[in-house]
This record gives structure tokens, C-alpha cells and sequence, in this order.
């Protein structure tokens, strides 16, 4: 399996002309709009990527009928990953009618006038971290000052909000260029690099190395990933086929939680089986992307919801990456409060 650290943590492709596309977009491009009966037809859900394990939640809902009792006749799950197939440019041209996003794609869209709200977010702390090997570990940020690190051209926005948010002087750590290649770090000519850490370390684990990681998220630059993110259209105007999604999203995610063994097996045998992947180790990454999923706070307040201290630490994290936006301008947690005030049983158990 190709690792997934090759994926830029900040895709925006597709950014251009959004503000005047999405002023323009309703709900054509694979919505039914709702039946009679409460039926709500058939959408369209764009991935951030390729189908692997990363989306074991949204298999569930489909395999285990979540999607169809929650009254569409069809969820579709269309893979991401490639060139202008950015959430935010679906949603502009009515590919999609919601997607999984991040809010360093998200909020740039917004601030070139998008009408776009984050309504919820799967992993409550984004995995992309500090890759390293316990013979020479980068676990604290303060390890990078003297370190060869690698680092993709379009992952320069966040790397350098990185060292902002950790007052590290850019001169004092040398930036090697990186197409994820996990040999340079094996190798020695790199330190640590800037990846996924649901698969880099599983990768050099399973290739005999023991790998350490320092996430992002717990060196000063705290974000949530896949983002469930929709038009403001879709919250004014079919708040109820909304909160039916995401009901139905919630128990595939905690069908995916409670059987890592499954998920991957589902991303490896049927939905991704195009793809190569490899089921004992999507195995071991649906169980690291569970610790991201379920933390504490989600725990007690259920999957996808966002503290309002997780909301402002992200608008933080967001300012040292250059992008200067309110909570209220990127994110919505409201439906979801609707939903577990009407059915807490709905919160991990």
C-alpha cells in the first residue's frame, strides 16, 4: 500500500471562482430533495480521499442500512484525492451535496466568499504529525531545532504555522523536500517527516522499525479533520435531511469504533478493493484513527461534536497558519447539539 502521508494537509484545489460558484449552487448534482412519505432520496457524499480505512464509518452506514433507515434511498461515496475534486469545488458545482473536508481548505473557500459551514468533525485532532524513530524521537517541538525534517512543498503553509506556534526560528531546523518516501527517514537523511500518523507509523512498524510521532495537535497547533462540511443553503433549507445524515453517520462511526477488524476488512474487500490495501494493516490503522475519533470530550458529548474551546483553539491554529476567520463564519455545531438533546443514547458508550 502507497502511504498515505503523500496527502497535502492543505488541498486547495478547486479554490478558484467558489464564491461566485456557490452563489449559484442549490440542490442539483445528485440530490433528489425530499419525497413524500419523509423519504429523502438519494445525495452524494465526496471523500478526501481514495477508500481506505479512513472512512469506515461511512461504510458502516451503508453496509449496516444506517443511511437507508434514515430515509435515503442512496448515500454515494465518491472518492477524493485527485485533481479538482476539492469538497469545496463539489459543493460549488453540485457534485456533491456534502463532503469531508478539513478547516485549512475550508476556511480559505469561506474567506473568498463561499457560503460553506463545518457542521461537524470526525477526528477531533487532525493526524497529521512529526514522524520519527524512538533511536532519535521528535517528541516535543523543541526536538526540531537541529533536525533534518521533510516536508512537502504544499504542506509549507501549515509546517510554517508549526514553527510559529512554537516561536522556532525557520533557519534553525533544515527543511528537506519530501514526496513520502519513508526510506529517507530509515535511511538517515531525514530526522522526521510530515505525515499521516495512522499509517507512517504503522508502516515502519510493520517493516521491523519502532516509530514515534508527535501530532500537530499536541505541539501548539491544535485542528480537527474530516470535517463534515455543507453549504449554508442545505443548513437553512433541509435542517431535517441534515440531522438525518449525520444520525445515520454517528452510528456507522460507532459500528467502526467498536470493530476495527471489520472496518478494515470492509475498506480492503469492498469499497476500496480497488486499491490495493493491505487488511492487517488498515487493521492496525482504523485502530490509531479510533484514539483521534473518540477522545475524551467526544466521549462525553458525543461522535463529531466540537467544544467550544475546540472551536476557538482551531480559529487559533488557523490565524497562525495566515487565515484570519470567525468560529461563526466557519462552523455550526448546532444540529448536532439538536441531535443528541433529542436522543443521547445516540453518545459513545
Amino acid at each position: 500500500m502507497a502511504i498515505l502521508d503523500r496527502r497535502a494537509f492543505l488541498r486547495t484545489t478547486g479554490l478558484a471562482g467558489l464564491a461566485l460558484g456557490l452563489a449559484a449552487c442549490g440542490d442539483d448534482g445528485g440530490t433528489t430533495g425530499s419525497a413524500s412519505g419523509g423519504g429523502f432520496g438519494a445525495v452524494k457524499l465526496q471523500l478526501s480521499w481514495k477508500k481506505n480505512v479512513e472512512f469506515a464509518g461511512e461504510y458502516f452506514a451503508d453496509t449496516n442500512g444506517h443511511f437507508k433507515n434514515a430515509g435515503f434511498t442512496q448515500v454515494e461515496l465518491l472518492s477524493g484525492g485527485g485533481s479538482g475534486t476539492s469538497v469545496e469545488s463539489g459543493l460549488a458545482t453540485g457534485r456533491c451535496w456534502a463532503g469531508l473536508s478539513a478547516p485549512t481548505i475550508t476556511a480559505p473557500a469561506v474567506l473568498q466568499g463561499a457560503q460553506l459551514k463545518i457542521v461537524g468533525a470526525t477526528f477531533q485532532k487532525n493526524p497529521f504529525a512529526i514522524v520519527s524513530l524512538n533511536k532519535n524521537p521528535i517528541k516535543e517541538a523543541k526536538d526540531l531545532a537541529g533536525k533534518k525534517i521533510g516536508v512537502q512543498d504544499s504542506n509549507e503553509l501549515v509546517w510554517n504555522a508549526l514553527l510559529k506556534a512554537n516561536g522556532l526560528d525557520a533557519s534553525s531546523v533544515t527543511r528537506v523536500p519530501f514526496q513520502s518516501d519513508p526510506s529517507m527517514l530509515t535511511s538517515g537523511q531525514l530526522d522526521g517527516y510530515v505525515g499521516f500518523v495512522t499509517s507512517g507509523p504503522v508502516n515502519l512498524r510493520m517493516q521491523g522499525h519502532d516509530p514515534a510521532y508527535l501530532l500537530l495537535a499536541d505541539a501548539g497547533l491544535p485542528l480537527v479533520a474530516e470535517t463534515f462540511t455543507v453549504t449554508q443553503e442545505t443548513i437553512d433549507n433541509e435542517r431535517d435531511k441534515l440531522k438525518a445524515f449525520l444520525t445515520a453517520e454517528i452510528k456507522g462511526w460507532k459500528d467502526a469504533v467498536a470493530d476495527p477488524a471489520k472496518s478494515a476488512e470492509l475498506a480492503a474487500t469492498v469499497y476500496g478493493k480497488d486499491q490495493n490495501l493491505d487488511v492487517k494493516e488498515q487493521t492496525e490503522e482504523a485502530k490509531m484513527q479510533n484514539e483521534l475519533v473518540v477522545t475524551p470530550d467526544a466521549k462525553a458529548n458525543g461522535l463529531f461534536t466540537m467544544t467550544p474551546e475546540l472551536i476557538g483553539q482551531n480559529i487559533e491554529s488557523l490565524a497562525k497558519a495566515g487565515l484570519n476567520i470567525k468560529a461563526e463564519q466557519l462552523f455550526d455545531l448546532s444540529i448536532l447539539n439538536e441531535i443528541y438533546q433529542a436522543d443521547p443514547s445516540l453518545k459513545p458508550a
